[in-house]
């Protein structure tokens, strides 16, 4: 080892800058926070060639005076913290006091600044020069020209032209997202590329995320003591092939967090296909004592004071907004992470001013068990009940999927509601509905069991044998007794009463896969989700099962009072809605 000596400060700020300056979207991103934490209602980013040959931020804030202007370009130097007090409660974006000199050691740097004391503005060239007269309305100006010049190597692990722009326009949507109060604007070589007015919450979302995202998603609004969670979460027929559409704020800044992550997966766990990943925006509010930012120089990761509860906090808030049935109320209206309070109005489906038809029928649905799902099937001789018709509001409301009128080749549900045309899925939705009723039914004890009259048996290998043999008490906390009844032959003798009519081979050879491969505990606790999601789809009504008018609505009535209604356990949907603008469009009626 060589004698040790101490750096240059050119040096210091360059190897700084490898952490702070990854790429112009790590730029972009700091000059921008420094606009946001100096009072901005308006930010202009001018790029060209992907930000590497100059990037200029233009604001209108509070600006920099001129005494002060040599020192935004020193490292350590910041006007938003003075002791670790402040810094164990940091509010502002910005606070490390390095950002502007580490970019300064890599690229060619000029500041414009007026201050609101000063008649005209003052320009800085570079660190170590001095304060010059320029022209500039109000806030600060600060351009980045030649990235890496200084680095050359550094430059040589840069994207293309059309890449490091995409990243700088995700850094601008991210920042959006969490101040849709100050308007945005981003050109590149030239060319506008973005313009984003000041705004309430719902419009900037619409403008970064798209409208499509609104009919899919659900409000949050959840407060917990001094934790507050707030924003949108979208439901899995909204899912997504990639995490493009995961923005979580922490105090308002846009983190990548891997304990919140995990907690929004697992609440989407139960409802959402392994291979899809939901989207959502979420604004996670705490004491700024309780979270540390100060983590990495890029300031993306932060760490909890209390992680654990924290994670429960989110998982919960977001289970149960996903979890609330139709029939469930949503909130008119949600706060924003700012201040003032905006509104969400996006499509939603709400009580429908029907009057449900007052015949026997409807009245007897409780009397017997519709096949394995326990809905109600009418007496053979009972006549079917007309269609409904619709009334004003005073007259009463009906429920929000209407009422049905046909069943379409032995799969679809049709149903007519105020706004047009239901189309339901009977076979998601029906495994979706004792998906629930089985999880309830096994949180409270074993579930009720049906004896069959006469055992049914199925043909079973040595190694089925064996584990029927093995997990007998497995078998029976979910209801299943099973038992040898030869050689090679097993007798189910009792089954969940939910699943009586389902396809009972089918379930049992599943389920003797699943203990045959997992130590039974592990079946029970950590899978038991997936086991009861087997169950369910094993049980649930087949395709081309025909039903009878109130045996659908019957089927409607339950979606409506079902957690997680809106898909099945595999994520797909159980149902869309077509309204009457949708259909007179295939028929281009009113043209």
């Amino acid at each position: 080892m060589g004698i040790i000596h101490a750096l240059p400060d050119l040096l210091i700020s360059q190897i700084a800058a490898g952490e702070v300056v990854e790429r112009p979207a790590s730029v972009l991103k700091e000059l921008v926070e420094n606009s946001l934490d100096a009072g901005a209602t308006r930010i202009d980013v001018q790029l060209e060639e992907g930000g590497v040959r100059l990037m200029r931020v233009a604001d209108d804030g509070g600006g920099i005076a001129p005494e002060d202007l040599p020192l935004a370009l020193a490292r350590h130097a910041t006007s938003k913290i003075a002791s670790l007090d402040d810094l164990e409660r940091v509010g502002s974006y910005g606070f490390r006091g390095e950002a502007l000199a580490s970019i300064a050691s890599v690229a060619r740097v000029t500041v414009t600044s007026r201050h609101p004391s000063q008649s005209h503005a003052f320009r800085l060239r570079g660190e170590g020069g001095s304060a010059e007269p320029a022209a500039l309305g109000a806030g600060t100006m600060i351009e980045v020209a030649d990235l890496y010049y200084a680095t050359p190597a550094r430059r040589k692990f840069l994207k293309t032209e059309a890449t490091e722009y995409a990243h700088c326009d995700e850094v601008l949507r991210r920042m959006a997202l969490a101040r849709p109060d100050v308007a945005f604007t981003i050109t590149h070589n030239g060319s506008a590329k973005r313009r984003l007015a000041n705004a309430d919450f719902s419009r900037r979302a619409k403008d970064i995320i798209g409208a499509e995202f609104f009919p899919h998603a659900r409000e949050i609004d959840v407060n917990a003591g001094p934790l507050r969670l707030s924003g949108m979460a979208a439901l899995p027929a909204y899912s997504r092939s990639g995490r493009d559409e995961q923005y979580f704020f922490v105090n308002g800044r846009f983190v990548r967090d891997k304990l919140l992550s995990h907690a929004a997966r697992q609440a989407y766990e139960d409802i959402l296909h392994g291979a899809r990943h939901p989207a959502y925006i979420l604004f996670l509010t705490l004491d700024p004592a309780g979270v540390d930012v100060n983590v990495h120089p890029a300031k993306t990761e932060v760490r909890f004071r209390d992680a654990r509860g924290i994670h429960q906090f989110v998982f919960h808030a977001l289970q149960r907004t996903l979890a609330t049935p139709l029939s469930t109320p949503q909130p008119a209206s949600m706060p924003t992470p700012e201040a003032a309070a905006t509104s969400f109005n996006y499509p939603r489906q709400s009580s429908l001013p029907v009057n449900e038809p007052a015949v026997r029928p409807y009245l007897e649905f409780a009397r017997a068990a519709f096949s394995d799902a326990q809905i109600a099937v009418p007496h053979a001789g009972d006549f079917i009940p007309p269609t409904p018709t619709f009334s004003r509001p005073d007259q009463g409301s009906a429920p929000q999927l209407g009422y049905a009128i046909a069943q379409l080749h032995g799969i679809y549900v049709l149903a007519q509601n105020e706004h047009g045309l239901v189309l339901v899925d009977m076979h998601a939705a029906h495994e979706r509905i004792l998906y629930e009723k089985l999880k309830n039914a096994l949180d409270a004890g074993p579930p009720a069991t049906q004896t069959l009259l006469v055992p049914l048996l199925l043909a079973a290998s040595e190694k089925e044998l064996a584990t029927v043999a093995e997990q007998q008490d497995a078998l029976a906390l979910l209801g299943i007794e099973i038992a040898p009844a030869g050689p090679r032959e097993l007798a189910v003798r009792t089954v969940p009463a939910l699943l009586a009519g389902g396809n009972v081979v089918e379930l049992v050879r599943s389920l003797l896969r699943e203990l045959a491969e997992h130590p039974a505990s592990r079946v029970i606790e950590t899978q038991r989700n997936q086991l009861l999601a087997t169950m369910a789809c094993h049980g649930a009504v087949r395709a081309h099962r025909l039903l009878s008018l109130p045996e659908m609505n019957a089927l409607l009535r339950q979606m409506e009072e079902t957690e997680r209604a809106d898909q099945c356990n595999h994520g797909r949907p159980t149902w869309v809605q077509l309204s009457m603008t949708d259909l007179d469009r295939l028929f281009m009626r009113g043209r």
